[in-house]
């Protein structure tokens, strides 16, 4: 199995659950209140830890409760902590999340010490690539940094996986370095203006990705599982119909369980297959990090 660095955010997650969603200037009474450690970048770490890969995380956190207590939770599940650092003078990230009785959220995210993740703290993990690891990266950091990240990695001779998200422009010098970008069909029609509805838009958006310069491409459809495409090969990958109780950090988990599977040796559709099923199990449940499951769950 080969090492797997994740460069992304950590946020403490605040999540009220209730009937339904708040319109503009509307207040709900009578939700749960929960607070989780969350951030994409922490989620697929841990998601990743839990289910066997050798994960090393590089982040930035806040000189305060949040940032102590993230740090020590990665510890407790096994990850790798050389290059989390504390920053004394931006706040740790929060975000606030409210979940409907269907599971479907809103997230309002507060970035604090992600957005001072810097060119100079890839350089001083760099020292740790190795050709052939992964590297997982997501957009909750500075764009600047994920551009700089997956270049050098790349040149490393690392597999460098993209999940695009939340959803943004991006350059085009970027895509070349990618082994392999994961958007969801609001992510993959923002990077190629095509409306993903079904299988067939899915597979012509997967096209335009791939003629930017990704190797592999992995659109993921919620409900209906993942599209997986390469010049030479498409297949259509279901997922197991579950009751969905929070589908916060569901893509989270899917990338940090491809991550793993792939770096186990998995070809992409097993991979994507053990993906699936690991986000299926994310979903039942509450919370992002408290979502993910351990191996002998799969």
């Amino acid at each position: 199995m080969t090492k797997i660095t994740i460069i992304g955010s950590s946020n403490t997650d605040m999540v009220i659950k209730s009937g339904h969603l708040p319109a503009p200037g509307e207040t709900v009474l009578g939700g749960d209140f929960f607070m989780n450690p969350g951030g994409k970048g922490a989620n697929q770490a841990v998601a990743a830890a839990r289910l066997g890969g050798e994960v090393h995380f590089v982040c930035k956190v806040g000189k305060d409760v949040f940032g102590e207590t993230a740090l020590q939770q990665f510890k407790n599940e096994g990850i790798h902590t050389r290059f989390v650092t504390q920053d004394p003078f931006a706040p740790s990230g929060v975000a606030l999340i409210n979940v409907d009785a269907q599971g479907e959220n809103c997230i309002t995210v507060a970035s604090g010490a992600n957005n001072c993740l810097s060119i100079a703290d890839i350089d001083a993990a760099s020292e740790i690539f190795e050709p052939g690891d992964f590297v997982l990266i997501q957009l909750e950091t500075p764009l600047e940094t994920v551009a700089y990240a997956a270049e050098k990695a790349a040149k490393k001779g690392l597999k460098v996986i993209l999940n695009p998200a939340p959803a943004a422009d991006l350059p085009a010098e970027l895509f070349p370095h990618l082994y392999a970008i994961t958007p969801n069909e609001t992510e993959a029609e923002l990077l190629t203006c095509i409306h993903v509805k079904d299988l067939i838009s899915a597979e012509n958006a997967a096209n335009i990705l791939l003629n930017k310069g990704v190797q592999h491409v992995i659109i993921t459809l919620g409900a209906e599982g993942a599209l997986y495409k390469t010049a030479y090969e498409t297949e259509h990958i279901p997922v197991s119909k579950v009751v969905a109780q929070d589908t916060t950090a569901a893509g989270d988990c899917f990338n940090g369980a491809l991550v793993v599977g792939l770096s186990e040796g998995m070809d992409f559709p097993e991979a994507i297959r053990f993906a699936c099923k690991a986000a299926s199990i994310s979903v039942t449940r509450l919370g992002a990090q408290a979502s993910m499951p351990k191996l002998e769950e799969l």
